[in-house]
């Protein structure tokens, strides 16, 4: 009996990519002005697929949280449409921390140049 390739990527990683992609291709369909800066950076759908943390980064808006909550069964429905999974897990949204560790660290770099004698 032949063996198979080994995969490049675990089952996990495929299904949150897919799950990634499908609810920011939804997001871009949604005529909320509140979602309009908003990008779907990540996803982390629990092993037994019931439960999915989405990471977002948003441009000043104040009231993502809310329009994502708010937004959550459209998108929920979008990947019972798209995506074939056991169960259609629960989205719950936090914004993603390396967004803002970037722009921490850019300041830094930028208060940095302007601090550089010329």
């Amino acid at each position: 009996m032949a063996r198979r390739p080994p995969r490049t990527f675990s089952r996990s990683l495929r299904v949150n990519e897919v799950v990634r992609q499908t609810l920011a291709d939804e997001l871009e369909h949604m005529g909320d002005p509140r979602l309009e800066m908003v990008t779907i950076t990540g996803v982390e759908v629990s092993p037994d697929l019931r439960h999915a943390v989405v990471f977002y980064g948003a441009l000043d808006k104040p009231d993502v949280d809310a329009a994502l909550s708010s937004a959550a069964p459209r998108l929920r429905a979008a990947l019972g449409r798209e995506v074939r999974m056991k169960y259609v897990p629960a989205l719950h949204f936090r914004e993603d921390p390396a967004i803002e560790a970037g722009q921490r660290i850019e300041k830094i770099l930028r208060d940095l140049h302007e601090q550089e004698p010329s």
